[in-house]
């Protein structure tokens, strides 16, 4: 199962170290392949490292991909995590 799905990064820091790290955390508990794509440049969403390479600011949009047997419930996880600011308010 492949899933796709576009979203905007909206909390004020962007994909911070800490909104990084908590992405990285909610991915790895699936066993889904997760990649953020944005632009020309992809990411292993359960790499904080990677997630910080991407330099994703406030207001740019990024493709979220999911492939694997959970892949619907992580893509879920994902867009909801990055829709709510990363439960940063």
């Amino acid at each position: 199962m492949q899933c796709r799905q576009t979203v905007t990064i909206i909390n004020q820091l962007g994909l911070h170290a800490r909104a990084a790290t908590k992405l990285a955390q909610l991915c790895q508990q699936f066993q889904a392949s997760i990649v953020l794509v944005q632009d020309d440049k992809s990411a292993d969403a359960s790499s904080v490292l990677a997630l910080l390479m991407l330099a994703s600011s406030k207001g740019k949009t990024v493709q979220v991909c999911t492939e694997g047997v959970d892949a619907e419930q992580a893509l879920s996880a994902v867009v909801e995590l990055i829709n709510n600011g990363f439960d940063e308010q």
